[in-house]
């Protein structure tokens, strides 16, 4: 999706090179935007969104 494209890039500019960046540092950025509030999931987190769900289906 574009708008997520749009966060990932504020953390990895569009021409870098994908060999540089560690492993730690893409746990670090998907940790940072998984835990951002988004206005679409009424400024909740998608980590929340996501546990919540997981959640449903456990006690379902």
């Amino acid at each position: 999706n574009e708008h997520t494209n749009g966060l990932i890039r504020q953390y990895i500019p569009k021409k870098s090179e994908f060999d540089n960046i560690s492993k730690e540092q893409i746990v670090t950025i998907a940790h940072k935007l998984n835990h951002r509030p988004r206005k679409s999931l009424n400024y909740k987190t998608p980590f929340e969104v996501f546990m919540h769900s997981f959640h449903q289906i456990l006690v379902a």
